[in-house]
């Protein structure tokens, strides 16, 4: 199996004496010859295509490596299982890198993403040294991001030695030291002017964008879609105290506006060989927001033993004790800088991003799949239940959730 990159996304492929299978898991748009395809689920290309993309890769590449300096002999891995960047390991001779292509098409303007990471570099070295802030490395004309012309955005960054990602929370203990680590990292910027951080996402967390765009897929899209899904868009009506409530957070002084990772998947946490957490990573997402967005989404993928992406969903559940490491975590970095309010909301965090991705998911099922895309006829379909039935258990167990958060948090009288 060779791995390959097309158009900013990530795909597999197998290779016969003829003809080339390639596997998606995403939407991709494919130009060939001139015409312009859209691959949902798979397709077949030449073997002379396969190694004349290979040979542009490679080009491209050491293109990339000359611009850092590195040699063009050293070795190029894939890394990781993110979906969004093309993202490989480069090792030359005894030095380590992680080499990462932005995907322009999701991320408009990639120079408020180094905006941002110059920017908070910046302030850490001046107010908090001491924090571990992994940092791009300049190129050799003293640039924080390479931009080619004909390929694309490009960073750098040094390989964390020792250092290991996990996919899944393995245990409680690791769901609290993630949770540590994205509340200390919140902790620490806690003085740091938000509003001087650039929008990578524009409305990427506004519950109210996404409902609305919600109620246009309802009004345009497939309509027997519209028909098989009634049950579940009726369910999300019902649940609109969520976005009710959200309305109110975005006027209340009571929450404040503060660096907010917004991607805090356990992926996006660097442990150590004792599995203590060394850094949080992947800081695209990083931009003004509210504490309730990095909460929710650790609550989201964190809680149940299966992915949005289970079809079984009698496998769903919430898992108590791994909510109270999550909050213990958290609350261990940020239980003095959250206002009473706000730490009321804890809960309300997890209803808010498992809501907000059973919209996003039916919405682009009704939309025909244009957003997400899909491995198989009614994958975002799957994916929408799944949240629906998540959104259910934690609904059934918010009043327990919410007894765990007042015993563990600080006294305020």
């Amino acid at each position: 199996m060779i791995f390959v990159n097309i158009c900013e996304t990530s795909i597999h492929i197998k290779s016969d004496a003829k003809n080339t299978k390639v596997e998606i898991n995403k939407r991709i748009l494919f130009r060939k010859e001139g015409i312009c395809k859209r691959l949902t689920h798979s397709a077949t290309f030449s073997a002379d295509f396969l190694i004349c993309y290979r040979q542009m890769m490679e080009s491209m590449l050491k293109e990339v490596l000359s611009s850092y300096r590195i040699s063009p002999t050293a070795l190029i891995q894939p890394h990781g299982s993110g979906l969004i960047h093309n993202t490989w390991k480069i090792t030359d001779r005894s030095n380590q890198y992680i080499l990462q292509r932005i995907n322009h098409s999701v991320f408009k303007q990639p120079e408020h993403i180094a905006h941002n990471i110059e920017a908070i570099s910046s302030w850490l070295k001046k107010n908090h040294p001491e924090y571990f802030f992994v940092t791009p490395i300049k190129t050799a004309n003293d640039e924080g991001m390479l931009h080619l012309q004909d390929h694309g955005y490009f960073r750098l960054f040094p390989f964390v030695q020792g250092s290991s990602t996990y996919d899944i929370a393995q245990d409680s203990k690791q769901a609290c030291e993630a949770a540590r680590q994205f509340g200390l990292f919140t902790c620490v910027l806690n003085d740091f002017p938000a509003k001087d951080l650039k929008i990578t996402l524009p409305d990427f967390h506004n519950l109210s964008y996404r409902y609305t765009q919600f109620e246009h897929s309802i009004e345009q899209g497939n309509s027997s879609r519209i028909q098989e899904a009634k049950g579940e868009i009726d369910y999300l009506h019902a649940q609109n105290h969520i976005l009710s409530t959200y309305k109110e957070i975005v006027a209340w002084k009571e929450f404040k506006m503060r660096v907010t990772h917004h991607d805090t998947k356990i992926s996006n946490v660097l442990f150590d060989k004792d599995g203590k957490g060394i850094c949080v990573i992947d800081l695209d997402t990083v931009m003004p927001g509210y504490f309730i967005s990095d909460v929710g989404d650790m609550l989201r993928t964190y809680l149940s033993p299966v992915s949005e992406e289970e079809k079984d969903f009698e496998k769903i559940a919430i898992r108590e004790d791994f909510f109270e490491a999550i909050a213990c975590g958290y609350l261990n970095e940020m239980a003095l800088e959250l206002t009473s309010v706000e730490i009321e909301h804890f809960v309300y965090s997890g209803l808010f991003m498992t809501y907000m991705q059973a919209l996003r998911f039916l919405t682009d099922y009704l939309n025909d799949d244009v957003y997400y895309g899909s491995s198989y006829e009614g994958h975002n379909y799957v994916r929408a239940k799944n949240q629906i039935v998540l959104l259910e258990r934690l609904l059934e167990k918010e009043d327990e959730l919410n007894k765990i958060v007042t015993r563990i948090s600080p006294n305020r009288h």
